[in-house]
């Protein structure tokens, strides 16, 4: 005979196991670097300019950098966007952009809509400055109707 094991006693002592772990202080642990994406260089350009926009816009590409191992925001650093989009290849310097992270790491860049090349729609971003080690992302969209792409940095010291 089966019996079943989940009685009122068996459930509130589960929920009091779960709720004293949330109470507890949980250990802190290092937050690890972001790696450089396979085909995340391709078509880099160094040097891009800090731009308010990159074209026409109407598309943004969005996200963050922290320093690795605490996690602490990074104000003011370069990071370098280009794609395949509506009015350029990824190669075209006028599809290259740069823009600087605010107060909390955060970065936002307006640029047109990116269209596939090679069958994946997707962006690229660099963090191509001296004071941290160099990563290049290549993000995929979920959707190539997507009006947003959303890509984040953990940076390592260099």
């Amino acid at each position: 005979m089966v019996r079943n094991l989940l009685t009122r006693r068996t459930l509130l002592a589960a929920g009091a196991v779960s709720a004293s772990t949330l109470i507890l202080p949980t250990h802190a642990q290092a937050l690890a670097p972001t790696r450089t994406m396979r085909g995340g260089s391709n078509n880099y350009l160094p040097g891009a300019p800090i731009v308010d926009r990159i074209g026409g816009g109407g598309f943004w590409m969005t996200g963050s950098v922290r320093r690795a191992g605490d996690g602490a925001p990074l104000a003011g650093q370069r990071i370098q966007i280009w794609a395949h989009t509506t009015e350029g290849h990824e190669r075209d310097p006028h599809s290259h952009g740069a823009t600087l992270t605010d107060g909390n790491g955060e970065f936002r860049l307006e640029m047109p809509q990116i269209v596939p090349a090679f069958g994946q729609a997707h962006g690229h971003l660099a963090y191509d400055d001296d004071a941290y080690e160099t990563v290049f992302l290549r993000p995929v969209m979920a959707s190539s109707k997507d009006t947003t792409l959303h890509a984040d940095f953990v940076l390592q010291p260099a």
